[in-house]
């Protein structure tokens, strides 16, 4: 016959013999695993607790997609517009830059700075079949801006180096070209601001072009409003003689432009303008990183409710066992093992849900181009419009840095929220508790 001592409260009895003396777990833990695995007689408890995990778990996967989503839209963002812009840009102190290969050699001389290429920047309008369509009119050498530009690389028809000196052809973005509604061979009116002045007045400089070629760069800023010619058909068009806009500079790392804009700008003075993307572009990323901030004080918001909700299950978990409480008290107990006994209970709680979050959010965000399809085509709906957003997909991108200040934070939270119920069953009475029992 078992005559080992035990603790008869209302949940059942916990037999001090089924704790050995050479367990590795302390009492403590092991009497908190046991309250967490007991069955309720009062199941509004269990309710609770089910509801903190599930509320811990959602917070957690949606904080771990959100901020996916948005290192995804930052770096996509990044990769598209630099694609087609410039990581360093030099531009004349007037209205152009004369001597272009003298300031793209010294340019080089830079160590950072691993390609260079002229270009002719302006504005203009695309007439075809009575439709006219505003666009920024950039003239380049082809064989120089594949080197700092992707351009060739997001064909869709044509050939980017068919754009030749002289044959006065040029290649246009794909939304731009289905607006006009131009075919590839077809040709385009360009209409040049910079009139000319006749006997009839001021008229505007109007030439025809044959479209080489289509690019798209998946951003509907460039695809709906850039076209690209030749340098020397720009130059004629524009009347610029041989100077150009500006020559644009590619790195070997795009964050060191800031530093190397500064360096360049020292070396060349007065005569030139130097400019980088995070001058240029510095909003829209300041923008979404901000954004991110925001979403991650908002979402940890959430979890830090469901979090709190373990103080209402571990409020109630104490009343119902105090004298367990009271007996555990009257056999040696301390304050602080009766305190981390309900630390290990509103812990644990909390543990599996942080696990089951950061699994389904992990899952969820690694799947991002998977689920979001599938979801657009059975509510026969798009999330990103291309004549809305810059980015027409959802981007994510996974960071685990990001994944471990998560799953901290939370973590944190829920230990904060047992504080006051286990501090409120160390305080019990033994006396108290069993005077009634």
């Amino acid at each position: 016959m078992d005559s080992s001592p035990g603790i008869a409260g209302r949940s059942g009895t916990i037999r001090l013999s089924t704790v050995p003396r050479s367990s590795v777990l302390p009492f403590e833990y092991f009497v908190g695993l046991r309250y967490t695995r007991a069955k309720r007689r009062n199941h509004f408890i269990s309710f609770i607790s089910m509801t903190s995990m599930g509320g811990i778990a959602l917070g957690v996967a949606a904080l771990i997609v959100v901020l996916s989503v948005m290192n995804g839209f930052q770096k996509e963002l990044r990769t598209r517009i630099l694609g087609v812009a410039a990581h360093v840009q030099l531009t004349g102190a007037g209205d152009g830059l004369s001597g272009w290969q003298t300031v793209a050699q010294r340019a080089r001389q830079h160590p950072g700075v691993t390609a260079a290429a002229p270009y002719v920047n302006a504005q203009g309008l695309l007439s075809y079949d009575q439709t006219v369509q505003g666009s920024v009119i950039r003239g380049v050498l082809p064989e120089l801006e594949d080197s700092v530009a992707d351009i060739g690389r997001h064909m869709k028809g044509g050939l980017f180096s068919a754009l030749r000196p002289g044959e006065f052809g040029i290649v246009l973005g794909l939304e731009l070209a289905r607006n006009l509604g131009v075919r590839l061979n077809e040709k385009v009116t360009v209409i040049a601001p910079q009139g000319q002045v006749t006997a009839a007045g001021v008229l505007p400089r109007i030439k025809q072009f044959r479209v080489v070629g289509f690019f798209e760069v998946g951003m509907y800023e460039y695809d709906s409003g850039l076209a690209l010619m030749h340098l020397a058909d720009a130059q004629k068009l524009y009347r610029m003689n041989d100077d150009v806009s500006g020559v644009r500079l590619k790195l070997t790392d795009l964050f060191d432009a800031p530093e190397i804009s500064r360096e360049l700008a020292t070396s060349f003075g007065s005569s030139v303008t130097v400019s980088d993307w995070t001058r240029s572009h510095g909003n829209f990323f300041r923008a979404v990183q901000i954004e991110k901030r925001v979403m991650f004080i908002i979402l940890t918001l959430i979890v830090a409710v469901a979090a709190f909700n373990i103080v209402s299950t571990l409020v109630m978990a104490v009343t119902d066992k105090e004298s367990d409480i009271a007996i555990l008290r009257t056999l040696g107990a301390s304050p602080a093992s009766i305190m981390q006994v309900f630390i290990v209970q509103g812990a644990l709680i909390g543990v599996i849900g942080l696990a089951l979050g950061l699994a389904g959010g992990v899952a969820l965000a690694l799947n991002i181009d998977v689920v979001v399809p599938a979801i657009e085509r059975l509510f026969n709906m798009q999330f990103l419009a291309k004549e809305v957003y810059y980015i027409s997909e959802l981007p994510s991108d996974l960071q685990w840095r990001d994944v471990g200040v998560i799953a901290a934070v939370s973590f944190a939270l829920t230990l904060l929220a047992t504080l006051y119920p286990s501090w409120r069953a160390s305080r019990i009475n033994p006396a108290e508790a069993l005077r009634y029992e």
